[in-house]
């Protein structure tokens, strides 16, 4: 097998290569995905091609954020269980201290005034971004007529009732059994993970928990039930933290959602602000054990499967349609985003100009997002645009 075929990496590089890509992402999952795909496969020759497009779309398959899902997967491959632990929460540490951080000044100083403005600009370059790494990764896995009609679908889906819905993947997985695979062969692995979903389904109705449990449950429910990845996990969050708990009211929200957008790494480290508004600093702590440790499990659980049946018929038919669902569910999200992101000209030249310079030169996430930040800092005093939801 072509696994068996590459090099093992030491836990001290992927520690070393996830807390710089943790502190330098940009983008959310899809432009995080790209940049491993360009850095692991093309220049480290760490993965195969067909090794990152199998991790892609089966993380995107499982429940929770999906970048975080590959780089464990990617970790576990090149260093085994512990590796996936050390590169995994190497990817999230540099994050969680920089949410912590804004955090802080954000209670010290009862919000953040610039923080608009810089939402203002970045928030329709992060929109390119994910654009910009959807095509890439179309170009990675999208190999046929199936897999566009399916993405295709699951985009419409997406779309028309404005959130993810979970059973597209394992639909679009089984239809992809059913054309490029055989139709009764190995479906073990589905039911063992949908009992894993269905036994953490429970505990968000535990109740009398001190705030602290209150929020580790919370978040270990929003990492085990909320398919695909915090692009589209908003609508689970705001339900669950402003109209159920109350814990943040709307303004709140939309600001942790900001945060979520315009820091590195993955976007629902929007769980760890949150933590720290509800319960400061340990809040914020137990909030990212419990959004990002069931993807750890899942992952483990799944991958050793994967690596052994990955050649089979089914297992690639599977992977192949959850590929296409993953492709045409993060269209949809990047459209409802982009509503949030783009209410005037100027914020539709940004989103313009920032694809134009995507597709057209090599420029990187970071540079792209302060160039941004500094125009929406400038702009935004000058334009007063009312429809920004951050105010």
């Amino acid at each position: 097998m072509e696994t068996d075929s590459r090099p093992t990496v030491s836990r001290r590089d992927l520690v070393f290569y996830y807390l710089r890509l943790g502190a330098i992402g940009f983008g959310g999952p899809v432009a995080l995905c790209g940049q491993m795909e360009r850095e692991l496969v093309q220049e480290r020759k760490w993965l195969s091609r067909d090794e990152m497009r199998d991790g892609i779309a089966v993380c995107q398959s499982l429940p929770g954020p999906l970048a975080i899902q590959v780089g464990i997967f990617v970790s576990y491959l090149r260093g085994g269980f512990w590796g996936a632990w050390a590169g995994g929460w190497a990817f999230i540490l540099p994050n969680f201290i920089i949410v912590c951080a804004l955090g802080a000044l954000y209670v010290h100083f009862s919000g953040l005034p610039i923080l608009t403005a810089i939402f203002y600009g970045v928030s329709p370059a992060v929109i390119a971004l994910i654009l910009h790494s959807c095509y890439r990764l179309a170009k990675l896995g999208m190999e046929d007529w199936l897999q566009w009609a399916i993405a295709a679908a699951c985009f419409l889906v997406t779309v028309a009732v404005q959130a993810e819905v979970a059973v597209l993947f394992v639909a679009s997985g089984l239809i992809g059994v059913l054309y490029y695979g055989s139709l009764f062969r190995r479906r073990a692995a589905a039911p063992s993970a949908t009992a894993v979903v269905s036994g953490v389904a429970g505990i968000g109705k535990i109740a009398g928990f001190p705030i602290l449990g209150k929020l580790l449950l919370f978040f270990l429910k929003a990492g085990s039930l909320t398919f695909g990845s915090g692009l589209v996990i908003v609508p689970f969050l705001e339900k669950g933290l402003v109209q159920n708990t109350g814990w943040l009211n709307e303004r709140q929200f939309l600001v942790a959602v900001a945060i979520g957008m315009i820091s590195p790494g993955p976007v629902v480290i929007t769980a760890t602000f949150v933590g720290y508004l509800v319960a400061g600093f340990w809040g914020a702590t137990v909030s990212t054990i419990g959004i990002f440790l069931p993807s750890f499990l899942f992952v483990l659980i799944v991958a050793p499967t994967l690596i052994r049946h990955r050649a089979q018929p089914d297992v690639r038919g599977f992977v192949k349609g959850a590929y296409a669902a993953a492709i045409g569910t993060i269209l949809g999200a990047s459209l409802l985003l982009g509503k949030i992101a783009i209410g005037d000209w100027l914020t539709a030249l940004i989103a313009t100009v920032s694809l134009i310079v995507l597709f057209r030169w090599k420029v990187n996430n970071p540079m792209l997002v302060a160039a941004t930040a500094i125009v929406g800092i400038i702009a935004f005093p000058i334009l007063r645009p009312a429809w920004v939801f951050v105010k």
